[in-house]
Formats: structure tokens, sequence, C-alpha cells
């Protein structure tokens, strides 16, 4: 019964992943250029005396769904949407370069730009640092322009350019951070040609009745695995009382 019942309880595991990828799908469904991620199980074949022929699956996210988000437009200046496959160029918490298509920006009262999470922009000189004014405006272009304080309304003076990456030909992943980053390490090439929607954000690519019924099939594969081991344990009962001595 040990085989039926380790079977069933890797596949709870793998229903449990699975379930945890949707939930955070799910939660995100209004997050600005969220792509949603991909669970998929896989068969371990086990080494070792005495486990030969048994296997184990494991189910773990493998990779994002890369398809766009709608845009809708907002009238925020400060908000851009990627057109393509172009990414927008930040800081990840450990400093490395992080790729997004999220692009609600914000000005943090130290004056520097980020995206809706928290990450800084990067421009051509490193992190946006946008100095006191009355007016911001980022072109289709990506470059971000102010209006000084006290200044001429007519006179916008440019601060820096969004660095804006291309993803073509380059093998992407999605980090715990939300942050896409180049597989095998290293950087991604700047794209001078890309465009922007500007005053538009792109929304998250997740279908929200598409992920509920997701979450009921995860939650049926569970209930199904649950009731083997049921199964499995009265039949290790039944077997073990027919294998009494009578008295």
């Amino acid at each position: 019964m040990d085989r039926v019942i380790y079977t069933s309880l890797t596949a709870m595991r793998g229903s449990m992943a699975r379930q945890t990828a949707i939930a955070n799908n799910l939660a995100n469904v209004n997050t600005p250029g969220f792509r949603g991620e991909i669970a998929e199980a896989q068969t371990i074949w086990l080494q070792g005396s005495g486990v030969g022929g048994r296997a184990v699956s494991s189910e773990e996210v493998i990779g994002a769904d890369m398809r766009s988000g709608a845009i809708a437009a907002t009238g925020r200046d400060l908000d851009v949407a990627m057109r393509g496959d172009a990414m927008l160029v930040v800081q990840a918490p450990n400093g490395e370069e992080g790729y997004t298509r999220r692009g609600d920006l914000q000005v943090a009262a130290s004056g520097l730009l980020t995206t809706g999470d928290g990450h800084p922009v990067q421009g051509a000189q490193g992190p946006i640092t946008i100095p006191a004014a009355d007016a911001i405006k980022i072109d289709e272009e990506g470059r971000v322009w102010v209006v000084p304080a006290g200044g001429d309304p007519e006179n916008p003076q440019q601060v820096d350019r969004l660095r804006i990456a291309s993803t073509a030909g380059s093998d992407i992943v999605k980090g715990l951070d939300g942050l896409f980053r180049v597989r095998s390490g290293g950087i991604l090439p700047d794209d001078p040609e890309a465009r922007l929607v500007t005053r538009s954000l792109e929304g998250s690519n997740v279908t929200a009745t598409t992920a509920l019924v997701e979450m009921i099939e995860a939650s049926k594969s569970w209930d199904s695995q649950l009731k083997l081991i049921g199964d499995a344990r009265d039949m290790d009962s039944a077997t073990a009382n027919l294998m009494q001595l009578p008295r």
C-alpha cells in the first residue's frame, strides 16, 4: 500500500503547488503588466535500492504566460504601456538589472522614479531622479520631460530617457520578486526603436474566470488523492484483519 500512499502524497503536494500559483495569479488580476504564472507537473523517477520503478510527481512554476494584456487609457501622465515585446528596465532589490511590463510609474518623496511596486526605473545614467517640478510628462520614445518649479510650461526640459529593453531572441525567466531576468545571466539589449503608449496602462493577462475554474480543478484533484489515501488505509486494515489467526 505504501506505493499508492506515496503516489497520492506527491500528487497532493503538486495540487498545493498548483493552487499556490493560481492563487497568486488571482491576487494579481488587477496588477498592471502582470504575466500569469504557469505551473506544470513533471515525473521524477526514484533511484536506489528497493525503489526501482517508483516515481513521484513534482509540480512547480516553470514559466510565465507572455501574452500581452489589454491596454487602456488612464489619462495619467506617468502611466506608460510598452508596445510589442519590449520591457522596462528597473533595478531589482539585490541591485541587479530586472525587467517588467508594469508601467504605473510613481515619484517617491526622494524624487526617485519608481514602478508602482517600488522598483527604481533605470535611465541612460542610472536610476532616474525627478527634480522639483510643476509638471512631468513621458513621451512615446520614453523621454522624461519636466517643467521646473516656477518654470515656463511652454519650455519643458528633458531629464532622462527610460531604458527599454528588447526580449527578442532571449530566454527570460520570471523571479519570485515578479521581475524578469535573462535565464543564463547577463542583460537584455536596449531597444532604441521601442515605443510607448503614453497615459495608458497594460492590464494583467490573467482572466479571473479561467483562474477560478483552474482552482476548482486543483481542489478536486486534491480531494481525489485524499480519498485514494483513505481507500488504501481501509484496504490495508481489511488485509490485516484477514491475516489474523483465529483464537
